[in-house]
């Protein structure tokens, strides 16, 4: 008997050791990238995304040709090669005899450049505004909510038109300034809204009770716990301040030579639609990619971070 008792053991011992180990409960933001890896919508938007990133960051590696170089000699009636692939006449020229394809490479950048900008500047302060009101409460939410208010009531794009006519020189940074400083609204109500409900929260109280500060009751418990609906909306909104900076150039108000935009190239095509179409197509084109994946990743990790979505 102690024969076989020796010789079954290592193979209890085997068994024992083969038994799979219980998985480590993910956190939310784990769990919602376990999920975004999934859905098709956040690989394609996410790859366009990373794309346009390339293209601001190192527009050189798709295109040789200077986007500010004009030719005369090649206008709006020169047709564009659609078998020159990634060569300066690709998408044909523009009035000055521009590269179009060139144009649309470094225009990425400006676009870029300023919807990360606007969307990390009214998250940060439209956040913290909110976080402040929904925490204290009191009158401090109602100062807070009726300065908000009236901001609010101003349109983004009326409201970007005034303050920008103040500068005698517009660029990346005066749009940048403009849109956040007429943008923070939308953040300051969702972050309030998320922080009133969070504070509630048995674990906030129990640290409150412990005798943690305000300070790290605000950024240790609630933050990390109400920071998931400001980060989609910041997401869908970052399409739509690109959007409204390419509207601002439209009009004449943005940016400004020699800064690179689509809206400026939008703007100078306008006038010969019927005869060079193309020449409106590809950046206005560009411009509706860029957004719609903006859009589309937005939609993506709002569905990822809400569970009564999945």
């Amino acid at each position: 008997m102690p024969d076989l008792i020796e010789k079954n053991a290592p193979a209890q011992g085997a068994a024992v050791s083969a038994e799979p180990k219980p998985e480590k409960p993910r956190s939310l933001g784990l769990d919602a990238w376990h999920d975004l890896r999934k859905r098709p919508v956040f690989i394609i938007s996410a790859a366009l995304i990373v794309l346009l990133i390339a293209f601001a960051i190192a527009p050189s590696l798709f295109t040789s040709v200077d986007p500010r170089a004009g030719d005369l000699r090649l206008h709006y009636l020169t047709k564009p090669n659609y078998l020159h692939f990634f060569q300066a006449d690709w998408f044909g020229y523009d009035g000055q005899g521009r590269s179009i394809y060139a144009r649309m490479i470094y225009g990425a950048r400006a676009s870029v450049v300023v919807g990360i900008c606007v969307t990390a500047g009214v998250t940060i302060l439209g956040g913290l505004a909110g976080m402040i009101a929904g925490y204290y409460g009191g009158w401090v939410d109602t100062v807070i909510s009726r300065v908000t208010d009236m901001f609010f009531g101003i349109p983004l794009l009326l409201g970007a038109l005034v303050v920008l006519n103040a500068f005698t020189t517009r660029t990346v940074w005066s749009v940048v300034f403009a849109l956040v400083a007429l943008g923070w609204t939308q953040m300051t109500r969702v972050m309030r809204g998320s922080v009133i409900t969070v504070k509630q929260a048995d674990y906030v109280t129990a640290a409150r009770a412990l005798g943690a500060g305000t300070g790290r009751i605000m950024f240790k418990h609630i933050l990390p716990n109400a920071i998931a609906p400001v980060i989609v909306v910041a997401t869908i909104a970052l399409g739509g301040y690109i959007a409204t900076e390419a509207t601002l150039s439209f009009l004449g108000i943005g940016l400004q030579d020699p800064t690179i935009s689509w809206g400026i190239d939008i703007n100078s095509a306008q006038k010969v639609i019927r005869t060079a179409p193309f020449a409106l197509f590809f950046p206005a084109g560009m411009l509706s990619v860029t957004v719609l994946a903006f859009i589309m990743l937005g939609d993506a990790v709002r569905d990822a971070l809400d569970p009564k979505l999945r």
